[in-house]
């Protein structure tokens, strides 16, 4: 392949536009707020899944204490009836006198019974209520922050974008005067390669840092200044300037 030593010469800049562009889109994957903001996400489907799972229990709990509370209700009613009974002196049986006065004793004892199991469930209850707080709470504190995230990572897209896009005409721009063939050749190489033409300096080929044989440089040497020449290592296309110690 032939082309004028300038148009390869535009390769370079050609290729360090490239090279500016994977390192933006490389940025652009590699964002630290991005890895924060998976990690944050993830933190809160723990957290949602954790107070399904509070809110759950302290309904539950309710429940229990509202059910707990009317059976206490209900000791109450009948132990009051059975007092008003007592003290009214309809009942004059001192066997019956014997059985309403033990019963009375007895809804005293399931009463205390009941009341102490309202006082645990109403503690659990509280404790889960408590608990249902805190995770809100963090939940809430966990949103701000990849909120905070997002701001940021919507910032850094928006920078990089905005020099992709710069990068990019200037891209654009170069290839104008490269011609057809050429760029063909280095837009294959640089698929294959990630770089499609490096410089050749001081007898070393800048894509691959490989030193290039004596023969080798021989060759280029006395090669015409437009032919276009590739390096045996790599690939790439050299691009002969006054540094490349020809």
């Amino acid at each position: 392949m032939k082309a004028a030593p300038e148009a390869q010469k535009r390769l370079l800049d050609l290729a360090g536009l490239d090279t500016a562009l994977d390192r933006l889109a490389h940025r652009r994957r590699t964002l630290p707020e991005l890895a924060e903001i998976a990690e944050l996400t993830t933190r809160l489907g723990r957290l949602a899944t954790e107070i399904i799972g509070a809110e759950t229990e302290a309904a539950d709990l309710g429940r229990d204490q509202a059910k707990a509370e009317s059976d206490v209700d209900a000791v109450r009613v009948r132990a009051d009836r059975d007092r008003k009974r007592l003290d009214s002196g309809q009942v004059s049986s001192p066997r019956d006198l014997a059985g309403l006065q033990s019963e009375i004793a007895s809804l005293q004892r399931r009463q205390d019974d009941l009341e102490e199991i309202v006082l645990e469930i109403m503690e659990r209850r509280e404790a889960a209520d408590a608990r249902v707080a805190k995770l809100a709470g963090e939940r809430d504190e966990v949103t701000a922050t990849r909120s905070a995230a997002d701001d940021r990572r919507a910032a850094a897209f928006a920078e990089i974008d905005k020099d992709a896009d710069e990068t990019r005409r200037k891209r654009d721009a170069q290839t104008t005067d490269i011609p057809a063939d050429l760029l063909a050749l280095y837009t294959k190489l640089r698929e294959q390669t990630g770089v499609g033409a490096a410089l050749l300096q001081a007898g070393r080929c800048q894509g691959c840092r490989t030193t290039l044989p004596i023969a080798e440089l021989n060759r280029i040497r006395s090669a015409a200044h437009d032919e276009v020449v590739r390096c045996e290592e790599c690939r790439r296309i050299l691009v002969r300037t006054a540094e490349s110690g020809l």
